[in-house]
């Protein structure tokens, strides 16, 4: 039997819509669980931090891991 390409994808978009939701709800916890990983390493130590540290900063912060102060170090500690 052979599937047409539009069936192809539409299950595919079926199938992948399935999986966001079912991978999303594990995804918040990851999220959480890592956000509190990193303001621990946060409180720990001084700038410069870890890649991985400086990249998350990035993120929440919205500017190049270059321009982090310890002043936006600071304020992303007083949000948590």
């Amino acid at each position: 039997m052979d599937i047409s390409r539009k069936q192809r994808k539409t299950l595919q978009k079926l199938d992948q819509r399935l999986s966001r939701q079912v991978n999303g709800k594990k995804k918040i916890k990851e999220r959480a669980r890592r956000d509190n990983r990193l303001v621990v390493a946060l409180k720990k130590g001084q700038l410069p931090y870890t890649p991985i540290v400086m990249s998350w900063l990035s993120h929440k912060l919205n500017k190049p891991s270059k321009q982090i102060t310890q002043a936006d170090v600071s304020l992303v500690l007083s949000e948590k």
